[in-house]
């Protein structure tokens, strides 16, 4: 079994958009979201996802997950 890094590599990826951004386009970052099934709440996979705000409003969203 091999471990896989998307929780890591997803708070990489966070916290480096918080941190960094001499252009001031990035408006907001949230919090790392977790691939849970939509009313029963479990873990479906590893996959995370971070929604990101720019300057002008337009979201985005930041896809981490294993590539097989």
């Amino acid at each position: 079994m091999n471990l896989v890094y998307c929780d890591k590599i997803a708070d990489v990826v966070r916290k480096s958009l918080l941190k960094y951004d001499p252009d001031n386009i990035v408006d907001f970052v949230g919090p790392v979201e977790m691939d849970l099934h939509p009313t029963e709440g479990y873990f479906q996979s590893t996959k995370k996802t971070v929604e990101v705000l720019d300057m002008n409003q337009k979201k985005y969203k930041i896809t981490i997950e294993e590539s097989i």
